[in-house]
């Protein structure tokens, strides 16, 4: 069997059936058939080549600030970039290389103390770099696309390799990127400033976030994508759908396209009441509202 296989090779790096709820901002989700933490570059080639001719679906894992594991997990390979994946190093004056699992908050931070603007959004965007690139992310003016150089990442033969950003496609909330990458580390570029001024900056995003955004909830921030020329949490409040309850799930009142467990929703009631704001919002409005976060899992 392919988990006796990999047990053997990797041993505590592989886990069985490790219940993903703990590695998602809304605390669900099903366990993960087999879930691997790789040590470094090198393992994560010979856990793929391992894998490659039992043709298992494979799913990398970030901060779990944006995903949703549905109840019953993942039945195929789970990837989650460790420890050894989250660093920042100084390469100039103005850029920085940054390991795909750094949290978003610490290169806010970083480029605060050493005086390197652009950097300041990311204070706000809960998660890590990888899925921040993969996501497009930002808020407040800036995005992660205006700062990025390059990424070195890996395709699911083990080969690496890095890429500008000009050969990426940037969008709204994503990218061009295939889905059968991993990426492994990233390098930026940002602009001189006073740290004063950034740390200004920083904070006014902070207070901004902590006035319009609950906290200290289950939830995994952004449902919906905002439409062209809309705002999705307006059109959940205008249509009546903020008030919608399923099981243990609800919408924040503070900020209606967040989406919150109370404690005891499960995955499915999440899922549900998307589905319920989302067909409402059509019917109402006429828009069509796009998913931000991922929803991962079987059915």
């Amino acid at each position: 069997m392919i988990e006796e296989k990999l047990i053997k090779k990797f041993e505590k790096n592989i886990t069985l059936n490790e219940n993903l709820s703990k590695y998602s901002w809304f605390n669900l989700g099903g366990p993960a058939e087999i879930f691997f933490k790789p040590s470094d570059e090198i393992q994560i080639k010979e856990f793929l080549k391992e894998v490659k001719e039992h043709n298992k679906e494979i799913f990398v894992i970030g901060a779990g600030s944006n995903t949703l594991f549905r109840d019953k997990g993942l039945k195929g390979l789970a990837i989650k970039l460790g420890s050894n994946f989250s660093f920042i190093k100084k390469n100039g004056e103005t850029e920085i290389e940054v390991g795909a699992a750094t949290l978003d908050k610490k290169v806010s931070n970083f480029t605060k103390e050493n005086s390197i603007t652009g950097f300041e959004f990311l204070s706000c965007i809960p998660g890590s770099i990888g899925g921040a690139i993969i996501m497009n992310s930002g808020c407040y003016g800036q995005e992660i696309s205006q700062v990025l150089e390059s990424l070195k990442i890996m395709d699911l033969n083990g080969d690496i390799k890095e890429i500008s950003k000009a050969d990426i496609e940037f969008y709204y909330r994503g990218t061009n990127l295939p889905k059968n990458v991993i990426i492994l580390s990233a390098k930026f570029k940002g602009r001189k400033e006073l740290n004063s001024k950034i740390e200004n900056l920083q904070n006014s995003f902070i207070q901004k976030k902590k006035k319009d955004q609950p906290s200290r909830v289950k939830t995994c921030g952004s449902t919906f994508k905002n439409p062209k020329g809309e705002k999705a949490w307006q059109l959940i409040r205008k249509t009546g759908s903020s008030k919608f309850v399923v099981g243990d799930a609800q919408i924040s009142e503070q900020h209606s396209n967040f989406f919150v467990n109370n404690g005891k929703a499960k995955a499915s009631d999440i899922e549900e009441l998307i589905n319920k704001v989302k067909k409402n919002v059509l019917e109402k409005s006429g828009v069509t509202l796009s998913l931000e976060i991922k929803i991962i899992g079987d059915k």
